[in-house]
């Protein structure tokens, strides 16, 4: 063991409990193709499940889907690294439950009735228009990229520190090999069960995440005497990285990064994927006013970040190693029994792999139907087959945005994403309830919220790696993805009113 690292609790038998519930993890994936069976050579049985979860597997569903590595290794990291400003987290999920309940039970009926598989094809249909839906199933096809990245991001950092505690040095090589055949085994089984088997193997994961959160919680709290210990530790230790300038007013960059959050995350293509994937719009309604229960969860993880400073080995480990994203495996690392960790470690790292399984599904619904289908011909089977093999690629091609954002920086892929998926909303979450916004306008629209984002995150980050993604504007720090959708809003209103006047009026369609 390096003489400046601490030794932890990880051991052999941590290595050998974490395999083995990864092999309970991998039999539940492929079974999930004989579960409820349906035709998986059809689009909607192999990527919504055939439309046939419950409230409960709902609920398992989306939290597995909407709670991952950014809530596991990322949000805490931030918190280690700059405060209390990345507690917006907390807020955020809150609000987009209510965005939630407002939008998705509509657009399930919706497309249940029409048949919908995809937000791309409810705006096809919407608007008349095969080239905004194409634009809107590119946007969130890119979006989704970063936050495929992130969860990759939180699993390494579980390998890492389970290599640490072995044998004392992070390998790289070793991380890669582990992380290759995890996939390789989530691609498969994704491949063969589609949604059905990210359902299952998300209960086994939220089922281990709590208690990979509820017990370090307790033993900490006992053990290393508490928050305010903790507090006070952290008030006279040095800041492990840069810290926002005091001058600088934060609040308003709290409250932009949870507005602008909670109206983006159901936006993103996966968490529209598990809202369809339910049998009702009132098991929907249910299984979504349960998912606040999760934010406790992202509350008590957030303060892993604040709580590491009561244990001195595992913030000797990240201040030694100079890597925020090992706050919350440190902190399990040096706190609980060997036989724990193990099952801990699996959690958080299924809890990168599930979400990528889902988010990969989405994608490829997107990209063959809404994408290539509009360009190539295909068969009910041949549309499945694509979406199968399009889900394995982008797991993969989503391995290039971890070399983009500084590891302790990760939430930035989340938030990079959100920025982009923002300028999808008036196609999506406003079209279900007006008529008024007409087919140009929008697009204009569209594309000057892109451009502007794209700009706006290049430009404060100096065109370089991505480290922030706020502006300094006058009222304070405000996150690009408000500034962007304002723009975009104000564009597709004042050009939907000229149309207005040129003669053009709403289509009436039936809902």
């Amino acid at each position: 063991m390096n003489a400046t690292l601490p030794q932890s609790n990880i051991d052999y038998l941590t290595l050998a409990v974490f395999i083995v519930f990864f092999a309970v993890f991998a039999f539940l994936g492929f079974y999930g193709a004989k579960w409820r069976k349906g035709d998986l050579n059809k689009l909607h049985e192999w990527g919504l499940g055939g439309r046939r979860l419950g409230f409960i597997l709902v609920w398992f569903l989306m939290g597995a889907d909407l709670y991952t590595a950014y809530t596991f290794i990322a949000v805490p990291s931030a918190f280690f690294a700059k405060g209390a400003i990345y507690f917006f987290a907390v807020p955020y999920v809150a609000w987009g439950f209510g965005v939630a309940l407002l939008t998705m039970p509509k657009l399930l009926e919706i497309s249940k009735k029409k048949g919908y598989v995809t937000a791309a094809d409810f705006i096809k249909d919407k608007f008349g228009s095969k080239t905004l839906a194409i634009l809107i199933a590119l946007t969130g096809v890119v979006a989704q990229l970063p936050y495929i990245a992130l969860q990759i991001v939180g699993m390494q950092a579980v390998l890492a520190m389970l290599f640490i505690g072995l044998t004392g040095t992070a390998s790289s090589t070793v991380t890669d090999i582990a992380l290759l055949i995890s996939f390789i085994v989530l691609a498969a089984f994704t491949f063969t069960s589609g949604l059905r088997g990210a359902a299952l193997t998300a209960v086994f994961k939220d089922i281990l995440i709590w208690l990979a959160v509820i017990v370090p919680i307790v033993v900490v709290v006992i053990s290393a005497g508490g928050f305010s210990h903790a507090l006070a530790v952290a008030g006279k230790a040095a800041p492990l990285y840069e810290t926002l300038a005091p001058k600088e007013p934060v609040e308003m960059g709290y409250f932009s990064l949870a507005l602008g959050s909670s109206l983006a995350l159901y936006l993103y293509p996966h968490a529209i994927n598990g809202s369809l994937s339910a049998e009702s719009s009132k098991k929907l309604k249910l299984g979504t006013s349960l998912l606040p229960i999760y934010g406790i969860g992202l509350a008590l993880l957030t303060l892993f970040g604040l709580l590491i400073y009561a244990v001195k080995p595992a913030l000797t480990v990240v201040t030694t190693l100079n890597d925020g994203l090992l706050t919350v495996p440190a902190l399990v690392a040096y706190t609980m029994p060997n036989w724990f960790v193990g099952i801990a470690f699996l959690g958080i790292f299924i809890g990168g792999l599930v979400p990528a399984s889902i988010m990969a599904i989405a994608v490829a619904n997107l990209m063959t139907r809404n994408v290539i289908k509009e360009f190539v011909p295909l068969t009910e089977k041949g549309e499945a087959r694509l979406a199968k093999w399009i889900s394995t690629a982008f797991k993969f091609i989503a391995l290039g945005f971890v070399f983009v954002v500084p590891a302790t920086y990760a939430i930035q892929l989340q938030l990079l994403g959100g920025i982009l998926v923002t300028q999808t909303l008036p196609s999506i979450f406003l079209a279900m309830y007006t008529n008024k916004l007409e087919t140009k306008a929008t697009i204009a629209g569209w594309a000057v919220g892109i451009v502007s984002a794209v700009f706006l995150t290049l430009y404060v980050n100096k065109f370089s790696t991505i480290s922030t993604t706020f502006f300094s504007t006058p009222l304070g720090l405000i996150y690009i993805a408000l500034i962007s959708l304002a723009l975009n809003l104000l564009v597709a209103g004042i050009g939907s009113l000229v149309e207005y006047a040129a003669g053009w009026r709403p289509r009436k369609i039936e809902q």
